[in-house]
């Protein structure tokens, strides 16, 4: 699947302004890696190792890592716990989880475990200061755990400190508008994975297909029965947004599930802060 369906890796660069933004933090350079799924089967080792390059190359001030790191059984992490320790980043590199790493009662506690002993500091429900007290990162619990709670993370933070938050699904832009986010850096859609170029992610035009079709007939077709509600919004599945008064970014992530990418391609984002 991942030579087949992926297609070839995608270097996104966006310059984010946000106000507020000290003079001494312009121009800091961040990367974005997500999804990676790694297994043996959705990713392939070429790909990741040009990821890792195009990280290296970039030389960033800080790399982000926005979760399911593996798919199903966390064993695959202490290989890509390997991979991953080639990357180099001037003040760090920093990670949340996301839904596939918390499968089992163990996959998070192994997960992170694997991560941080290769230098890589995993956030839930925290915060962390790589680039100085004058702009906050904060690292939330994945949407579908029990443990997700931004009311008490988030309140921590004066309005008037510019900050960055790492949340796993996208969905979360939603509810994080009742605090300021300067820029949510997310994944989980893999951008749709199919999309129709000028139109958007295949999936809203598919649904839009599927309510067309009568319920019962539904039932009986076992692939309709996906309604991909694991996204409620999937306007958002990739690229830059204005939610509200907050910015929200989607990677569309390292991984490929079936039936593989179309003009969807696998994505390292390089972003370039920039004071407002």
């Amino acid at each position: 699947m991942h030579w087949l369906l992926s297609g070839p890796l995608s270097t996104q660069q966006l310059t984010v302004k946000i106000a507020d933004l000290p003079a001494s933090l312009h121009g800091k350079k961040l990367v974005q890696m997500s999804d990676f799924h790694y297994d043996g089967l959705r990713l392939s080792e070429a790909m990741l190792e040009k990821a890792i390059a195009v990280s290296n190359q970039a030389e960033p001030d800080l790399v982000l890592l926005t979760g399911d790191y593996v798919t199903t059984t966390p064993k695959p992490i202490h290989d890509l716990a390997l991979r991953l320790k080639n990357l180099r980043s001037r003040a760090g590199i920093y990670a949340v989880l996301g839904n596939h790493d918390i499968c089992y009662k163990h996959s998070r506690t192994e997960i992170t475990n694997a991560l941080n002993k290769i230098g890589v500091h995993v956030l839930w429900n925290e915060i962390a200061y790589p680039l100085g007290k004058e702009l906050p990162l904060v690292g939330l619990a994945d949407r579908y755990s029990k443990e997700f709670n931004p009311v008490a993370v988030m309140n921590q933070l004066n309005v008037a400190t510019p900050r960055i938050v790492l949340s796993h699904n996208p969905d979360t832009a939603e509810i994080l508008q009742a605090w300021r986010v300067d820029l949510q850096l997310s994944g989980h859609t893999h951008g749709g994975q199919i999309v129709i170029p000028g139109l958007g992610p295949g999936v809203l035009y598919y649904r839009k297909l599927v309510q067309k079709i009568p319920r019962k007939l539904r039932r009986r077709i076992p692939y309709l029965k996906n309604d991909f509600s694991f996204i409620r919004h999937w306007e958002w599945a990739q690229g830059l947004h204005q939610v509200g008064k907050n910015q929200l970014y989607i990677n569309r992530g390292l991984g490929t599930y079936l039936p593989g990418r179309l003009f969807c391609p696998p994505e390292v984002t390089l972003i370039t802060l920039q004071s407002e």
